[in-house]
């Protein structure tokens, strides 16, 4: 697998932890102490960092032979 696919797809697991960390939140009652907007903005940005953040890591990882 390339390393930008790889990169997208761990990018796409951050942005649907935040989506389904908020959803437990409203779920259990407590709420958002934000909007749903906010929340969709946070995802996206969690998503784009792990995106990056992978794609930089795993290269150095091979590296190393650690991944």
């Amino acid at each position: 697998m390339s390393r930008e696919r790889s990169a997208l797809l761990w990018g796409a697991v951050g942005l649907l932890v935040v989506l389904v960390g908020g959803q437990a939140l409203v779920l259990l009652g407590s709420g958002l102490p934000f909007g749903f907007a906010a929340l969709f903005a946070l995802a996206l940005v969690v998503g784009g960092v792990v995106a990056a953040a992978s794609y930089g890591l795993e290269h150095r990882l091979t590296g190393k032979g650690q991944a």
